[in-house]
């Protein structure tokens, strides 16, 4: 009761949260903290028992938990695994199906950990001091290979030497003399790099395998023979600038030398290796310098290195690559039209699309999202949302699909939520077909009218789809119909959709949003009187562009933005990517690109009472972009408030209690310009 009460001294100011919070069929600020999904299936020995990850929030340590679960493939027997306050997580099963290995904070730090299905024993097998990932165990299982961020000891290059003893003194100055110094979600890059170790199953001193300045941070998969290991890492003297060009490596483990096995201009990241040891599945693309490139799949023959392309003319970006048993094919998952989807390519570059039904592991925002896994007789195992629940997992058999858990009718069976409902309409600049999704609130009466939000996401390469959101959910639980789509820039449409933007965002994306609004007006229940807009990341940026190009909107709500393209430059954690990238030239050399597209040129247009809203550790949009807006707001004598949320980065949803304040607030500033008549009816 203590958080509940909490929650609603920090969320409420306005009649109409308490309206909401009084109705037992609508979505609550409590119920967020209840909401649970599932992620990462693995099929065990048997074929017929599902292995996955069960994401849960913690309300009292205002963060998330993940437990491992197990389920039978015909929904019986769900059962923990192991299930507790600590996490547990990246699960991977032995070569012989006989162990499983996986991370664990049990011990008060991530470790890692085998239990053995036999002898239902589990050990420890490392006590390592930073956190280990990418565990893969060798072909005869008795070690287990990780990658882990290991520190450099950096002498200062200046120090006071005459301190005396027991004097309180500032502590010393930070030498910082790399590129991409600072990461979000992690704030200042220490000084070290990621390498390769090697570790018994049974537990031992982990051996560091790779040494230096380059970092081997991805998924790590055995030669046949043990005696080395395949890895992508970029190996370039000037990666922090060309930080796409990854290339695949071939790690001896007695000493850590390493061949590299590609050498094209692009990333190629390991993906998986074919049951018969034959050919290594990779994804990758050419860089050709585009704001937005597809990653195609891509196999290698290990005999010769050979390497073919598998999917040369699909228009869309290849992930999570697992090989069918008998190595003729391949499964895939890419997004499509706002869906994820999944699909089965042969070596002969057949393609079989299976499901479109992945899914609901995006809580806070609509955006695409799902795992599979397949069983040897080739069904298929995957993360499904509704869109009006969270990722269930779900079994396909054939063109049959079955829901195999029940995470969250305890929390949300009793309420009242609306599913996204797709709508297109043409651009208005060039008669393209543009999707959206509308959520409608509960109890919805198409006679009556509703104030409207527009919500924009981020990337700007990236998709929404008809997906579960606490966000776009709580907006409509308020009384708003929501509207959210996918302008050009958008992903899932093909490359040359996604590149009508580059070099030039934020652009005719502008129009593209206000189609969208208009083809919901023109279905006659909304009240024009009442048009909200609201973004976060360059959805942020297109919020502070709109409100700087139409005063047709209310209020809006920028969210952790973009203002000054000249001023991001150096202080974004992915500035040599954007400075690349998104534009042709830097800064001091061509200032006029980076102005031109910068809402705050456009903030003496603006009129529409704005709230700005940042993570007050975000590093991938500073905090100074959002103090620029709101400092240049209030000059404006724009009706304007700012909002900072504590401890979060660029991820506010990380931490429970932020994504609700988040939500909270953007209601309540709506709320607060919102004119109310009951008796408005629909056009």
């Amino acid at each position: 009761m203590y958080w509940q009460a909490l929650l609603l001294a920090l969320l409420t100011s306005s009649v109409s949260y308490h309206a909401i919070a009084d109705e037992h069929d609508t979505l609550s600020y409590e119920d967020l903290f209840h909401l649970e999904f599932s992620a990462n299936p693995i099929i065990l020995n048997d074929q017929k028992t599902v292995l996955y990850e069960r994401h849960s929030m913690n309300i009292m340590a205002d963060n998330k938990r993940i437990n491992l679960w197990t389920v039978q493939l015909d929904g019986s027997a769900h059962l923990p695994f192991i299930s507790d306050e600590y996490n547990h997580y990246s699960a991977v099963l032995s070569n012989s199906a006989s162990k499983i290995a996986y991370i664990s904070t049990r011990s008060g730090t991530p470790q890692i950990y085998v239990h053995d299905f036999a002898s239902n024993t589990t050990i420890k097998v490392t006590n390592v001091q930073s956190s280990p990932s990418n565990i893969s165990f060798s072909p005869d299982d008795k070690h287990i290979a990780f990658t882990m961020f290991t520190p450099t000891n950096a002498k200062p290059k200046f120090s006071l030497g005459f301190k005396p003893k027991g004097a309180t003194w500032a502590e010393d100055a930070h030498y910082i003399d790399n590129t991409l110094f600072q990461r979000d979600g992690s704030g200042m890059k220490a000084p070290g790099n990621t390498h390769l170790y090697v570790v018994p199953t049974i537990g031992g001193t982990p051996r560091q395998v790779t040494q230096g300045q380059y970092d081997f941070a991805s998924k790590v998969i055995w030669a046949a023979d043990g005696k080395s290991v395949l890895m992508s890492a970029n190996i370039r003297d000037d990666r922090e600038f060309d930080i796409f060009n990854t290339d695949i490596l071939k790690v001896d483990l007695s000493d850590g030398t390493y061949t590299a096995l590609t050498n094209n201009t692009g990333p190629e990241n390991i993906a998986a290796l074919s049951p018969d040891g034959q050919y290594l599945a990779f994804t990758g693309f050419d860089d050709n310098g585009k704001s937005n490139q597809l990653e195609q799949l891509f196999i290698m023959n290990l005999t010769d290195n050979g390497t073919r392309a598998l999917t040369p003319t699909l228009d869309r970006a290849v992930d999570d690559v697992q090989w069918a048993a008998d190595s003729e094919s391949l499964y895939i998952s890419y997004d499509d039209r706002g869906e994820k989807l999944v699909a089965n390519v042969s070596l002969s570059r057949e393609l079989n699309v299976l499901s479109r039904a992945l899914g609901g592991q995006s809580i806070g925002r609509p955006y695409t999202s799902g795992d599979f896994a397949v069983t040897s007789a080739g069904e298929v195992v995957l993360t499904h949302s509704t869109g009006i629940s969270p990722a269930d997992l779900a079994v396909l058999s054939g063109d049959k699909l079955t829901t195999l858990t029940d995470l969250n009718s305890d929390v949300l069976g009793h309420k009242t939520l609306n599913a996204p409902e797709l709508i297109t309409m043409k651009s208005s600049v060039d008669e393209r077909e543009l999707m959206a999704w509308v959520v409608k609130p509960p109890q919805f009466d198409p006679k009556k009218q509703y104030p409207l939000i527009l919500e924009i996401h981020g990337g700007p390469h990236t998709a929404y789809g008809p997906e579960f959101s606490t966000e776009v959910q709580m907006f409509a639980a308020a009384g708003y119909v929501v509207v959210y789509g996918n302008p050009r820039g958008s992903t899932s449409q093909g490359a040359e959709f996604a590149n009508l933007i580059d070099k030039n965002y934020p652009s005719q994306d502008y129009n593209d949003l206000m189609d969208m609004v208009d083809a919901v007006i023109d279905e006659g229940y909304i009240d024009t009187d009442n048009l909200f807009v609201t973004g976060g990341s360059g959805g942020g940026v297109l919020t502070a562009w709109i409100i700087g190009n139409t005063d047709r909107f209310t209020a809006a709500v920028v969210a952790k933005p973009v203002i000054n393209w000249i001023s991001m430059i150096g202080t974004s954690d992915i500035y040599t990517f954007m400075t690349k990238y998104w534009f042709t030239d830097l800064p001091w050399n061509d200032i006029d690109q980076y102005w031109q597209r910068s809402p705050l040129r456009l903030v003496g247009n603006v009129t529409t009472p704005t709230m700005v809203l940042t993570g007050e550790l975000d590093v991938r949009t500073p905090m100074a972009e959002s103090e620029q807006y709101y400092g240049a707001l209030r000059l404006q004598k724009v009706e304007s408030a700012m909002v900072r949320i504590q401890g979060a980065y660029h991820g506010i949803a990380v931490k429970p209690s932020n994504l609700a304040r988040k939500i909270g607030h953007i209601i309540t500033w709506f709320d607060k310009y919102k004119t109310v008549d009951s008796d408005k009816e629909a056009k």
